[in-house]
């Protein structure tokens, strides 16, 4: 398949586990033992798939590729709609459940929908780009993902995500390629990749206007519950384990 007719979609979740030893056992033995989880990664057409904890959290990333043409989603995806259009993830819903069959004898359920649920899905509110397609997308060297997280104030949410919107249609390729911070109640999860790969993006942005503010850092300060307890550069994005990262080779 031409890398430029194949759609990536990035997805973000979230999971809690009672007993973080457990959790941190079942997801080192997947990385361990992980010729059964290449094997449905390849199945479902999953590129990419990396899993952090720290202190009962546990957040997984990961990539998916489908044919730019009409075609059936694997079953890795459950429709959320009879009208999906061809080709595209909108109207349907990734289900990690369904490659990590284990992990809910180790993670905490959600309630809120009829079916079980480990992992709940995190909101993309910013990211520094979009995939166009799989050969814009391909990594040109080897890079190693790493997680962060930190938590809002409840009251700054709203600011939060604007000031990230307007940085991001403002600036796109600003910074990491890969970069992209998740959203689920007031906890953020960062996801990037180290070295940094920063290159233009290939498109504009949505927003002519030239609002992002050059002191950055102060403005979002205010936004944040710093971590209690945790060094200087820990107090507001608090540093993940990486448990697994396994990326199946590009063509």
């Amino acid at each position: 398949m031409n890398a430029k007719m194949t759609q990536i979609e990035r997805w973000m979740y979230r999971a809690w586990s009672e007993d973080e030893e457990a959790a941190e056992l079942y997801f080192r033995q997947e990385s361990e033992h992980r010729e059964g989880l290449i094997a449905a990664m390849r199945e479902a057409r999953v590129s990419a798939l990396s899993v952090f904890g720290g202190g009962g959290h546990w957040f997984l990333y990961a990539e998916t590729e489908q044919d730019g043409g009409a075609g059936e989603p694997s079953g890795i995806f459950e429709s959320q709609s009879s009208g999906s259009a061809p080709g595209r993830f909108e109207d349907e819903a990734f289900e990690p459940e369904l490659l990590l069959p284990g992990a809910d004898s180790v993670l905490s359920a959600w309630p809120g929908e009829t079916r079980s649920r480990s992992f709940v899905p995190m909101a993309d509110i910013f990211h520094y780009q979009r995939p166009a397609d799989g050969e814009h997308w391909r990594r040109t060297g080897q890079t190693e993902s790493y997680g962060r997280i930190a938590r809002l104030k409840p009251d700054k949410v709203s600011s939060y995500v604007f000031y990230h919107y307007q940085y991001q249609e403002e600036k796109p390729g600003d910074g990491d390629k890969y970069g992209i911070i998740g959203l689920n109640e007031n906890l953020l999860f960062f996801y990037a990749e180290r070295p940094s790969t920063v290159e233009p993006a290939p498109y504009e942005g949505t927003l002519t206007t030239r609002n992002t503010p050059q002191d950055w850092a102060a403005v979002m300060q205010p936004h944040f519950v710093e971590w209690p307890d945790r060094q200087e550069n820990e107090k507001i994005w608090l540093n993940l384990k990486r448990a697994f990262d396994i990326r199946m080779p590009e063509a």
